[in-house]
């Protein structure tokens, strides 16, 4: 599966793009992971190919827990028709209503307000521990 994680923004903390570039690596193993920085939602809008499955990390979303997460991969991975994978975070402000109606839904990491340039390092993690339950590896503990 072809996976996307499209920010707004650059990420310029080095601390953060170690954490960013650990996970990374880690999820070659899994599928084909791109993040691509985007200058501002309508670049972002721009780039999405006409058949992608959108998903916004947004406060507004749904929150679920790490195995709801795997689910959702799980079912792209199964009934997606080998659509591209998108899941999009925003700036500073969040989404727009134009992305969140795109978005085949919004996932959000609890009522915590999280930094964006953190929540990059968040999703990222969340994607790698999604493949990891859906694989049984040992990574992922209830």
């Amino acid at each position: 599966m072809k996976l996307t994680l499209a920010t707004i923004g650059r990420l310029k903390e080095s601390y953060l793009v170690e954490a960013e570039d650990e996970y990374r690596k880690r999820m070659r193993a899994y599928c084909t992971f791109a993040v691509v920085e985007h200058k501002d939602e309508a670049a972002l809008l721009a780039a999405l190919p006409a058949n992608v499955h959108l998903f916004a990390f947004d406060e507004r979303g749904e929150a679920m827990s790490s195995r709801e997460f795997a689910a959702v991969i799980g079912a792209e991975e199964l009934h997606g028709g080998g659509a591209p994978v998108v899941f999009a975070i925003g700036g500073a402000d969040g989404h727009s209503e134009v992305v969140r109606k795109r978005a085949r839904r919004s996932i959000a990491f609890g009522k915590l307000t999280i930094a964006h340039r953190l929540v990059r390092v968040i999703a990222i993690e969340q994607l790698y521990r999604a493949y990891t339950i859906l694989r049984g590896e040992p990574y992922h503990r209830d």
